[in-house]
């Protein structure tokens, strides 16, 4: 054994009768006594044979001091430093009088476990499940509402280029076409005869028909731009969910084989929806035809406000057809169906969502159109006053004017209603279908950590 101080057995201690005036400790009790002791080593000739009764060196710690060995690598350094932290199963500092974190264990003292949930405890290290992946603008777990705001927000700004490229596209086509027909085919002598209190019945009639046919073309022509940027906005904003950018022209070619499939669906929404307001009006307008009085503009207007109940439930059940139909590559009659199975269960979150939605965007685009607008009334000869009785001329200015307007409106819009549909669409899938795994394969996520582990984690809001 190695004499040398610090390094004695676990336990020994000076033997009972060694004398104070001794010049050294006498050896252990339990080393064997008899002639057969170790010659001094060859390194220290000056030293003496070790005997019972003799000194081990020539230099012993004091007594009481003696410690066990540590290793090798302890000799002469400092202890080494503490754990930087509590974590798994680090106890916490005993109470004096004991308890957890006791002597030995569980008793009194130091160095005991420390006790579950407390200080230092078994918990105190745990910092909930991983954060979910996030390889795009959304995270992959089931949404909140604001992240669901936030993706179609932060698709049009990571990838404003291609976004507001498409917007502008489509705005600038739809509002052109518009303010051409405004000017040059459609007449605008039916809204003169509404405003007049002299017109006959026969003049209202006339008048209300043609407007209607005015603003139905204008109409279907928005719609085709909508159409356009809903289906090249969807391409755009599944591909940001993945965090990969793509073009116009791709978007176009990856949208080009469903869009007619998409102007079908819409137009078949609108026809349901038409029909449905037609047919609780039916009974009211018979009424007020036969009998007339208040009873049948009462019973009409009931029957209008339940077939536009009606038609909102609908509309609701239908809303995420769309992204299903373009996604999915899904017909029409699937793509309706796909959207039931989503919405079930869900329909009043689906709807605060996409009312929310449309009334944040058009908030927006109120901001930017009103004012073009009344700089278009200023401009076009006949002021503010005229546009706000409804007298005014729509000239060439305030067509062109307002148009802008429109354009810019448009621009903005687009981007917020369909990001808000199709985010819609997929946190629905995730929540029932765990896209979020299929999602997290597809952008190469999984097993590259916590941000890759495709953990659900916790959701913020509903």
């Amino acid at each position: 054994m190695n004499d040398t101080p610090g390094w004695a057995s676990p336990g020994s201690a000076p033997s009972d009768g060694h004398e104070p005036g001794a010049s050294g400790p006498a050896g252990p009790a339990d080393r064997p006594a008899g002639p057969d002791q170790p010659a001094p080593p060859a390194d220290r000739p000056d030293a003496e044979p070790t005997s019972p009764g003799t000194k081990w060196s020539k230099e012993q710690p004091p007594p009481g001091q003696w410690s066990a060995p540590t290793g090798p690598a302890d000799r002469g350094q400092a202890p080494p430093p503490p754990p930087p932290g509590p974590g798994w199963g680090t106890p916490p500092p005993g109470p004096p009088g004991g308890g957890y974190g006791g002597h030995g264990g569980l008793g009194r003292g130091h160095g005991g476990y420390g006790a579950p949930g407390g200080p230092g405890g078994w918990g105190s290290g745990w910092g909930g499940p991983p954060p979910a992946a996030k390889p795009g603008v959304i995270p992959l777990r089931p949404l909140g509402v604001g992240e669901i705001l936030d993706g179609a927000v932060s698709t049009m700004r990571t990838y404003w280029r291609t976004v507001l490229g498409i917007s502008l596209t489509v705005a600038i086509f739809t509002e052109v076409i518009v303010v051409l027909l405004q000017g040059l085919v459609l007449d605008d002598t039916g809204s003169e005869a509404l405003n007049d209190p002299d017109a006959t019945l026969s003049e209202l009639g006339d008048a209300l028909a043609e407007t209607t046919i005015n603003s139905g073309v204008v109409f279907l022509i928005s719609l085709i731009g909508t159409v356009l940027a809903t289906a090249l906005l969807t391409t755009v904003t599944s591909r940001a969910v993945l965090g990969r950018p793509v073009t116009t022209g791709e978007a176009w070619r990856d949208a080009r084989p469903q869009v007619l499939k998409l102007f079908g669906l819409i137009l078949l929404l609108l026809l349901i929806v038409a029909g449905l307001v037609t047919a609780g009006m039916t009974p009211g307008l018979l009424v007020t035809a036969t009998a007339g009085g208040e009873a049948g503009v009462a019973l009409t207007a009931l029957g209008f406000l339940a077939g536009g109940v009606v038609a909102v439930w609908l509309m609701v059940r239908f809303s995420l057809a769309s992204p299903a139909l373009m996604l999915e590559k899904q017909g029409i009659k699937k793509a309706m169906g796909r959207s039931v199975k989503l919405v079930r269960g869900s329909w009043w979150r689906v709807f605060g969502i996409q009312l929310l939605a449309t009334v944040i965007a058009n908030v927006v685009a109120s901001i930017i159109v009103i004012p073009f607008a009344f700089l278009a009334a200023t401009l076009g000869g006949d002021g503010v006053g005229g546009f706000l009785d409804g007298t005014g001329d729509l000239g060439w200015t305030f067509l062109v004017v307002s148009g802008i307007g429109s354009v810019i409106g448009s621009m903005i819009t687009f981007p917020i209603t369909a990001g808000v549909t199709v985010l819609l669409y997929i946190d629905q899938r995730i929540r029932r279908e765990a896209l979020d795994l299929e999602l997290a394969r597809a952008a190469g996520t999984q097993g590259s950590g916590p941000q890759g582990s495709g953990a659900s984690g916790a959701v913020p809001g509903s």
